[in-house]
């Protein structure tokens, strides 16, 4: 103990003395620490800390596989089929979840509500802490509806209230009562408000109607692996029975906790890759800096051994001061990683959910504290080693009287560096490769106008019957009036399917014989499907023509939707030039008859009236799906979500608020969600926008260290060389021969490290490939362009210590020495 308090003593009299390098140690570390911590903060709040359910790995999530290998939801009777043969599952559930406008009376919100199955919650092991869960009586289609709430929605819209018995819910224009409150914190799925049982919706008998998803929860002692044969051979008996009626080859099965993760897990995997670079690239810079100031040392260790001190000792004493210099860099990262958990929270795509909040909780924070101490044995091992190894003699010799630096200590340097530039190629090119992706995206013609664009998103109730068609008809046509009288506004619109949003319903259409009679029946039409030539899919979306002209989507052939088609009239279509390409290549399909009706339930053929442009409506980079739209006066069972598009060339602010009068006005229960499409636009490409913003921000921070530390290494060893470039200069050689010697030194570690971080680039850029887009990981241009901007930046961080050296007066450097 005294020896510890001893070496402390005077670990913290070395740091006081040599401020300026434990200062920059310190941020150093600050920098790398702090980054890496609020990283795994991410990653663990994603995708390592347990889900909080009872025994959450046995939570599994299933999916039928069909013919070409696609995980799909599930259908009613594979469901029911599934649930009742297996025997690896304690039990499964049906659930859904979307948003939904639903009032109190008092206000009217927007909020996710989820059909469920009566064994979601058991499954999941939650019980209402207020009330109770669905009676039997209420879990079949007909009852009277009842709803669970979330604790957050309890006490943000009912008042906390006790009494759940005088509370009704205006649910697609239904009295719901509520029965119970559910525990806080539980908002499975999608941030669900509202639960209502999964029976009071109809159980359709088709096989190829994929509307459910489904969870499960293992027995005890088996793993998803282990259950899976069993699953298969339950598909594969379905598949063998119902022929071409089911499309089910085989059923998936994950952990759920990956299953809620699949989509963000290879992006976060990467930046936690990147990090840790960075982590690398600031651990090398702070031995270079410990080096260095051991070189000073040089002489004292030198004389301490000497005088009787053993190697243990003199590495015990590096080691303490490592370790002071790595705990309060340690210190100093975590209260920088608690402001960059809270700036990633902020930042962070929709789809990067967190397992409750994100924090630096107490695993991260031991995370951190390791990170700490493991640093600081890498540093005081690695540089005590190399400080306290060779002769004593020579020691003593190399740093008398003369200035000149040991090689030993410089090849050491230069090597660091050159590890350093290694990796900052590699982050760079992965910066460069997703820069020029996003590039490649934004080149990208989306098939619409943004600009000047207001939109205005509705979910209303579906209609039921006739009149209820009849009333959604004459309300759209009364709000798109009201609208079209805004000032500012020249053309509008509306749409079930908002570009870039959320992907539009898609399915399977018949192309229909000339005269031939549509089925009567869902039934019937489901054998049609089986003969592969007259059958297609495609999207399926319902549409004003407004919405066209004010997006400026062109009518490539035939007429746009008019007020000749009403409901009553025969229904038409418009499809894009996609559909055209793909079912009709070469042939003209104006007035061809295709039955749509299993999407909407309304088995009238649709004649195709028009050929429109394409428009890329799921994502940016994937090429347009064949589509077809409807008239929304024709269908107006398809306008439940329906989003408004206003074309203006004023101020948004004015428009928005004139809107929002208008839908109060007309209907109070239905809150509308207003944005403009260039934010719409710019939310869609959020996901990559983060991933390039983190990369490209550990690159930079990790050229400015690899910079600092080539500066740092050539700054010392001119330092230390004075007395040599002296001589030099005074036996002739003249200053231009001195400053290409240092840059020459300095361009030789530079171009080492450059050849190893191409090659490391080359070999893990493949783990960005499915980041990237209208480019190879091996990209040649981005690796040259990267090459070229470290070269650039390593030979300026030369040329000042150069510069320096070759202004040696030599009679001040020979008096010196």
């Amino acid at each position: 103990m005294e020896n510890l308090i001893r070496d402390l003593r005077y670990g913290l009299r070395m740091l006081r003395k040599s401020r300026g390098l434990a200062a920059v140690a310190v941020l150093t570390l600050a920098l790398g620490i702090g980054a890496t911590t609020a990283i795994f903060s991410v990653v663990y709040a994603v995708l390592l800390r347990p889900l909080p359910y009872e025994n959450p790995n046995q939570l599994v999530r299933l999916w039928e596989v069909n013919g070409s290998g696609l995980h799909v939801n599930f259908t009613d009777p594979n469901f029911d089929d599934l649930h009742s043969q297996n025997h690896s599952l304690q039990g499964l559930a049906e659930y859904a979840s979307w948003q939904e406008s639903v009032s109190t009376g008092s206000q009217a919100a927007r909020v996710f509500v989820a059909p469920v199955s009566h064994d979601l919650l058991s499954l999941m092991r939650i019980t209402p802490v207020l009330g109770r869960a669905f009676a039997p009586s209420e879990e079949h289609f007909g009852a009277s509806p009842t709803a669970l709430v979330s604790y957050a929605y309890w006490s943000e819209f009912l008042g906390s209230t006790p009494d759940l018995s005088s509370i009704k819910l205006t649910i697609e224009n239904h009295a719901v009562s509520v029965a119970g409150v559910l525990p806080p914190g539980f908002r499975f799925p999608d941030d669900t408000s509202i639960w209502v049982p999964r029976d009071l919706y109809e159980h359709l008998p088709s096989r190829t109607a994929h509307n459910w998803h489904v969870i499960g929860r293992l027995r005890d002692g088996i793993t998803p692996a282990e259950a899976r044969p069993e699953l298969t051979t339950i598909a594969r008996r379905i598949k063998q029975q119902y022929g071409q009626d089911v499309d089910m080859t085989d059923v998936a099965v994950l952990p759920l906790q990956q299953a809620l993760t699949s989509d963000v897990r290879p992006a976060l995997m990467i930046l936690l890759g990147a990090v840790g670079f960075l982590l690398l690239i600031a651990c090398a810079n702070v031995v270079n800096l410990l080096l260095a100031q051991a070189a000073i040392r040089a002489r004292e260790l030198a004389l301490r051994t000497a005088i009787g001190a053993d190697r243990w000792q003199l590495v015990r004493q590096f080691l303490t001061e490592a370790l002071l210099l790595s705990l309060l860099g340690g210190i100093a990262g975590v209260l920088a990683a608690r402001w960059g958990v809270v700036a990633l929270a902020r930042s962070a795509p929709p789809n990067l959910s967190f397992s409750g909040d994100i924090s630096v909780s107490l695993s991260v924070l031991a995370f951190a504290i390791g990170l700490s101490v493991l640093i600081a044995l890498g540093l005081g091992i690695g540089s005590a080693l190399q400080a306290t190894s060779g002769d004593v003699q020579q020691s003593l010799a190399e740093h008398g009287r003369s200035q000149m630096v040991s090689p030993r200590s410089q090849q050491v340097g230069r090597m660091i560096v050159s590890g350093q530039i290694a990796i900052t190629i590699v982050l760079l090119t992965g910066a460069g490769l997703l820069g020029r992706s996003l590039l490649h995206v934004l080149a990208i013609d989306p098939g619409f106008r943004t600009e000047n664009i207001v939109t205005m998103n509705l979910v209303l109730s579906s209609p039921e019957n006739d009149a209820d068609k009849a009333h959604r008809i004459q309300f759209l046509n009364n709000l798109f009036g009201q609208l079209r009288s805004i000032p500012g506004v020249h053309e509008l619109g509306g749409t079930g399917s908002l570009p870039l949003t959320e992907p539009p319903s898609d399915g399977g259409f018949v192309e229909m014989a000339p005269g031939e009679r549509p089925p009567q029946k869902m039934e019937d039409l489901e054998a049609w499907f089986h003969n592969a030539a007259r059958s297609g899919y495609a999207d399926y979306d319902a549409a004003s023509e407004g919405y066209f002209r004010a997006l400026g989507i062109p009518l490539l052939r035939g007429r746009w939707f008019d007020d000749r088609d009403t409901i009553d009239a025969p229904h038409v279509a418009l499809i894009n030039q996609a559909l055209a390409k793909v079912k009709w290549p070469g042939q003209d399909p104006i007035g061809r008859t295709i039955e749509f009706g299993n999407m909407d339930g309304d088995l009238r053929p649709l004649t195709i009236i028009g050929v429109v442009g394409d428009v890329r409506e799921d994502s940016l980079e994937k090429p347009p799906a064949p589509t077809v739209y409807v008239n929304y006066r024709q269908r107006p069972q398809s306008t439940r979500n329906f989003a408004i598009v206003m074309q203006t060339e004023t101020d948004p602010a004015p428009v928005i608020g004139a809107a929002r009068r208008i839908m109060r006005d007309l209907d109070a229960s239905v809150p509308p969600v207003f944005s403009t499409f260039a934010q719409v636009f710019s939310t869609s490409l959020q996901s990559r926008r983060f991933s390039l913003t983190l990369v490209a921000a550990f690159a930079g921070t990790a050229l400015l260290l690899a910079i600092i530390g080539l500066y740092g290494v050539m700054a010392f060893a001119v330092a230390r060389r004075t007395g040599e470039f002296g001589v030099r200069m005074a036996l002739g050689a003249p200053a231009g021969n001195i400053l290409r010697l240092v840059i020459a030194q300095g361009l030789r570690t530079t171009l080492i490290g450059m050849a190893v971080g191409i090659a490391g680039a080359l070999a893990l850029a493949r783990t960005l490939q499915s980041l990237l887009f209208g480019l190879s990981a091996n990209d040649p241009l981005t690796l040259v362009l990267v090459s070229l901007l470290l070269m650039l930046v390593a030979l300026l961080a030369c040329y000042i210590p150069a510069r320096r050296a070759a202004k040696v007066d030599p009679i001040v450097a020979l008096r010196y020495e």
